[in-house]
């Protein structure tokens, strides 16, 4: 069953995320450029955490995955070989009534007749195919021989790199090769903020291993993905796992999986895992003239690799992050009045920024100065925002709004002025409960190691 989509809650974070600096139009002084996004001072840091963690626990922590980076500019041939020159496209579809340009399964049907989403209109044109790709041209000339395009997955470098990286590796079967990187397709309609863009980023992994062990491996692989994303803060109560139909799925694979997560406009696909056995690199073996086998020494066995993809949208998660995170509840003002309170509950290690740091009076120079020595502690180690102005309640509330796990605010008491039992400690506030506590200035880095892990 599909999850209902919410409309206010949805203009909500989308209202949040530019006011707030994570998520902005591309261009948009110029009216802006559709399907296209840049990412704000919060929107980078929340991308970046996402990206360095996932190539933790998929590269570091493991001994059988390897990571490269490939070109954008991809050569004909090899998108030729893949199939995407002939293959990749939707069928689109024009609605004569309001001009709009559709993907044919974004059409409404009615008493069994199709109508167009935007204004119900009857009258559209018959379907035809619409190539996906960014086509360039590559040098001085403009002509068939200097095309180029911009690559529409990360995949295709991993598999005509597979050689090398093989080689200068020296890794053994099973292993993997990890990217992230920047992929484009002209979408027809994109749509849902953030969700279907015409340029986005990629998580992805290519996973290679002998013949009999692709099923197995794509069971292991749906699991290890629904932990990643559990460990980000998505529950696995929002997702959903999606056996992709036989007719569905891609024809040289022999198994799909689609991890979805409940968005507010509604249940969509955040990572695609799919075996898709040794069709890429025997389509370049072929195309090439190169040979792309394996030879197990073991086995003393030559065969061309089968290889399991989990492949993740980065913009996807990001924007699964934040809808998941939002949050409204009650909290008391300075005057003990109750207020609605916008929380982003990021979990700790996805969230931009770990710590705020505020002196609770701006004009006192020792204040001040003691609360720039705590930053200066803990900069080191994490993304701090020091904000000296306004009310504390009010800075609190600034953080909250941004999704800081913990706040540190300086006091007299921090100066020994009340007690020189608590001199040298502060008090260390937790977003979500909202209590707070007394620690030690010296102990704050092994706090925040414990609970930002």
């Amino acid at each position: 069953m599909s999850a209902p989509s919410d409309t206010q809650r949805m203009e909500k974070i989308v209202s949040l995320c530019k006011r707030r600096g994570f998520v902005f139009q591309s261009s948009e002084i110029y009216g802006g450029l559709n399907g296209a996004w840049d990412y704000g001072p919060l929107g980078v840091e929340l991308k970046r955490n996402l990206k360095n963690y996932w190539w933790q626990v998929t590269v570091h922590e493991r001994d059988d995955v390897v990571g490269m980076d490939g070109s954008i500019l991809t050569h004909p041939a090899v998108l030729r070989a893949s199939g995407h020159v002939e293959g990749f496209s939707d069928p689109m579809i024009d609605c004569r009534t309001c001009k709009a340009h559709l993907r044919a399964d974004q059409l409404v049907e009615k008493k069994g007749v199709k109508q167009c989403p935007n204004c119900g209109g009857k009258d559209l044109t018959a379907p035809r195919q619409f190539n996906l790709m960014f086509e360039t041209h590559v040098g001085a000339a403009t002509d068939e021989s200097s095309i180029a395009y911009l690559r529409p997955e990360t995949a295709q470098s991993i598999f005509v790199q597979f050689k090398n990286i093989l080689e200068v590796s020296r890794k053994k079967l099973p292993f993997g090769i990890a990217q992230i990187g920047k992929a484009f397709r002209n979408e027809i309609n994109p749509r849902n903020f953030t969700f279907r863009s015409r340029e986005f980023e990629q998580m992805e992994l290519e996973y290679f291993c002998r013949p009999e062990q692709g099923m197995e491996l794509l069971e292991y692989w749906k699991e290890e993905r629904l932990k990643f994303y559990e460990n980000i803060g998505i529950p696995r109560s929002k997702l959903h796992v999606l056996t992709v139909p036989d007719e569905e799925r891609a024809f040289y694979s022999k198994g799909t999986y689609d991890i979805e997560y409940d968005f507010p406009f509604g249940r969509q696909e955040l990572e695609g895992i799919a075996y898709r056995t040794d069709y890429d690199l025997s389509q370049h073996q072929k195309a090439s003239g190169k040979s792309l086998e394996y030879f197990d020494e073991e086995m003393k066995q030559r065969f061309v690799p089968h290889v399991v993809e989990p492949s993740a949208g980065v913009d996807r998660t990001v924007l699964a992050l934040i809808c998941e995170a939002y949050s409204e509840d009650q909290a008391p003002d300075e005057k003990g009045k109750m207020e609605t309170r916008i929380v982003l509950r990021f979990h700790p290690r996805v969230a931009p920024v770990k710590c705020g740091v505020f002196p609770l009076l701006k004009n006192n120079p020792q204040l001040v100065a003691k609360a720039k020595e705590v930053v200066a502690l803990l900069r080191p180690h994490m993304t701090v925002f020091y904000d000296e102005s306004g009310a504390i309640g009010r800075r609190y509330r600034r953080q909250d709004e941004i999704g800081t796990p913990f706040g540190i605010t300086v006091d007299f008491e921090t100066l020994g002025e009340k007690d020189s039992a608590l001199r040298d400690t502060v008090t260390l506030r937790d977003r979500d409960s909202m209590k707070q506590e007394r620690v030690a200035i010296k102990d704050l880095p092994a706090i925040f190691r414990e609970r930002l892990a």
